[in-house]
């Protein structure tokens, strides 16, 4: 029995006691939190202040046998609850379910169910508590904060011996399934669950295992020939459950994820023990009208099924849990998740230190961690863990990877989203919001995976979609012609990428989100932004299978090759013509490649540069049996490659290494057999600074 709908509401000072008021403030929407127009309310909440609700509901007197559970799916974020004016218990925790047995207490008439809930969010408190992207004062990248009971809320009747809960873990190599079934009630000692597996995709056939497991305990059982589930063949074994007089159904799949060395020895993400590249969005779960909560259920799976059809294999959700639904839906299209924990307390940059919190803070955010592993661990969509992102909150990282691996071994964790990478868990993830992506994949530890955890952040506004009248991008355009054009060219460099041992990129964002405008969809869902057969098609190339090799051979020199290479090159702005290769450059300096200050990042400095621009120029010559495929750069900042005059390349942004640039069509028409002038351009405005530049050929060998 749902008892989602109107509730009275209430807002009182802390002190003011646990009763609700005599008069209400009005009527809200549940689940829909305090803050949402979804609601009716649109209000706010401080750590001052209590949110209370209430509502009666009438139920037909109990039968004997039969108990009455009360179930919240999510509130957020300290609750206490009380029936008929006895306390039913209190629950601590944003997002996880917590239910009470109320059979006890039930009224053959009216019963009333009062709600109270503290939510400090991001407001100084000891508590810390995890929150995502909430605050109070939304800007930037910080949204409207969310209070209150933000998903279902409803009754069950079960038997007295019922089933409570079941862990599946399914062991595809071994052929094996572990299933622990936890039941209430008084449990004798020959107690059992019944359970059928029935065949994807045929479950009215002979089943594929029928067993009889004892409660409470875990048991291994024999599946034979487990059929495998993939985003490309999501297959599902249904399961019936029977333990005395109660029923229940479920689902389990067989998938196996890791980190392996591939034939060359590069160690690659592994789904169903195949290199396995996991290309996905960043996934905030944020709503216009409901914020945390999707308006229908049709919308939330909306945003998945755009997901899949774009050509997308994985969601990474964004600091934020969802309602189980969302999960099975995952499981049910075939999408893989990487799953953020709410993040909260201190942040640290790239170079500190793990941050030091409170006592009470690890506590809560620790109880809250295993709370999420533990409940979606069911989900054979999700196969990574992220703990921290962005230093934000990030402590005892090594201890807090360790706990995760020991509470979920079969799942792959990732220590730290972004930065402040301590060396320990399943990958190396770095953030990367640059212009261009080439040079951004570091050298793996011989150890883990590498993976850019974000990267995109494309942005494009559409009047009549925006949150407020201005938003903002990681990067702006004008018109979805050119937003796609950039989106191809970054996933074109993903695709090379992967030769250098990328095994997963995540795309920011899959919609707007309030003030940010870089979603391949708009806020309200109207809008798709992007050419949906472009995108598909690149994200289709980034991810199939790699064939053979890739060989790279310079064609022109430079420092990464180990080369000594003298350029031309002055520190004031040359005449116009500068870049042609007819032009006078005798009286520039000479100095040896590349340029800048030891300090930067991948840098081999032949001659400093600490000024704001240099320009370049050298004399190539191209051999008319190896041209050149791609630019071979590190560059910090902007930098504008030409080649006899013409532009090749403009780069915007900074590289943190040498990367390949894939040359247009049109330069490498330019780089005919024989003599030409290669010139550069770059500006610095903050930070390091460098540049170099070379050719190379990039060949497929089988």
């Amino acid at each position: 029995m749902s008892l989602n709908g109107l509730w009275d509401y209430a807002i009182k000072p802390m002190d003011a006691g646990l009763n609700f008021p005599a008069q209400p403030l009005g009527k809200i929407l549940v689940p829909f939190p305090l803050e949402s127009s979804l609601s009716g309310v649109a209000g706010k909440l401080d750590k001052d202040h209590r949110l209370f609700y209430r509502r009666t509901f009438t139920i037909a007197p109990v039968n004997s046998g039969k108990r009455v559970l009360l179930h919240f799916e999510a509130v957020d974020w300290g609750t206490k609850v009380f029936l008929n004016g006895a306390s039913l218990g209190d629950h601590v925790g944003g997002y996880e379910p917590f239910s009470f047995d109320i059979t006890d207490r039930l009224r053959p008439a009216d019963n009333e169910l009062v709600v109270e809930v503290w939510d400090p969010c991001d407001e100084q408190s000891v508590y810390e508590p995890p929150r995502g992207k909430q605050v109070k004062e939304p800007s930037g990248i910080w949204y409207t904060s969310v209070s209150g009971i933000w998903q279902s809320v409803w009754l069950e009747w079960v038997p007295e011996r019922s089933i409570e809960s079941v862990t599946f873990v399914p062991d595809l190599v071994r052929k094996k399934l572990t299933i622990t079934p936890m039941v209430r009630g008084e449990v004798a000692a020959e107690a059992h669950v019944e359970i059928v597996l029935h065949f994807p995709d045929n479950p009215d056939g002979a089943p594929a295992v029928e067993a009889r497991v004892p409660a409470n305990v875990s048991t291994e059982i024999d599946v034979p020939d487990p059929i495998v589930w993939s985003p490309e063949s999501p297959k599902l074994y249904s399961v019936d459950l029977r333990y005395g007089a109660d029923r229940a159904k479920s689902y389990l799949a067989f998938r196996t994820v890791e980190v392996k060395g591939d034939a060359q020895g590069v160690m690659r993400l592994m789904l169903n023990s195949q290199p396995y590249f996991m290309l996905g969005t960043l996934d905030q779960g944020w709503w216009p009208d409901g914020l945390y909560t999707a308006p229908t259920l049709s919308a939330m799976l909306f945003d998945l099924e755009v997901t899949k059809s774009l050509g997308f294999n994985t969601v990474r959700k964004h600091v934020k849990i969802e309602p189980a639904t969302w999960y099975a839906a995952c499981d049910r299209i075939g999408l893989l998740v990487w799953q953020d924990m709410p993040s909260s307390g201190p942040y640290i940059g790239p170079s500190d230190p793990d941050a030091k919190r409170a006592p009470m803070s690890m506590k809560i955010y620790e109880s809250e961690l295993t709370a999420m592993i533990r409940r979606l661990s069911f989900h054979p969509s999700i196969v990574m863990w992220v703990p921290f992102n962005e230093g934000w909150g990030q402590f005892d990282t090594a201890r807090i990877v360790q706990l995760v691996q020991t509470t979920d071994p079969t799942r792959l964790v990732n220590n730290a989203s972004g930065w402040t990478d301590r060396g320990v868990g399943s990958v190396l993830d770095v953030h990367d919001y640059s212009a261009s992506l080439a040079g951004h994949c570091p050298k793996g530890d011989g150890k883990r995976a590498t993976v850019i955890g974000e990267f995109g952040g494309l942005g494009l506004p559409i009047p009549g979609h925006l949150w407020r009248e201005s938003g903002w991008g990681y990067r702006s355009f004008k018109d979805p012609i050119t937003l796609t054009d950039a989106y191809v060219a970054l996933l074109d460099e993903v695709r090379e990428l992967r030769y250098d041992g990328l095994c997963a990129a995540i795309y920011t964002q899959t919609t707007d989100v309030e003030i940010e405008i870089n979603g391949l969809m708009t806020y309200d869902r109207d809008v798709l932004k992007m050419t949906s057969s472009r995108v598909r098609t690149a994200n289709d190339a980034a991810t199939a299978p790699m064939l053979g090799t890739r060989t790279v051979t310079p064609v022109v020199s430079c420092a990464a090759d180990g080369a000594k290479i003298l350029w031309r090159y002055t520190l004031t702005a040359p005449a116009d013509g500068w870049s042609a290769s007819g032009f006078d450059d005798t009286s520039w300096t000479e100095g040896a490649g590349g340029f800048g200050t030891a300090e930067t990042p991948g840098a081999i400095v032949g001659t400093a540069w600490s000024t704001n621009d240099i320009w370049l120029r050298r004399r190539i010559t191209i051999d008319a049996d190896a041209k050149p495929t791609h630019l071979l750069i590190h560059h910090d900042e902007d930098a504008t490659v030409c080649i006899d005059g013409t532009v090749i390349a403009e780069l915007a942004g900074f590289t943190g290494n040498y990367g390949r640039i894939a040359l247009t069509e049109a330069a490498r028409a330019l780089l005919t057999p024989g003599e030409h002038v290669l010139a550069v351009h770059c500006r610095q405005t903050r930070g390091g600074q460098f540049v170099d530049v070379g050719l190379v050929r990039l060949e497929q060998r089988p």
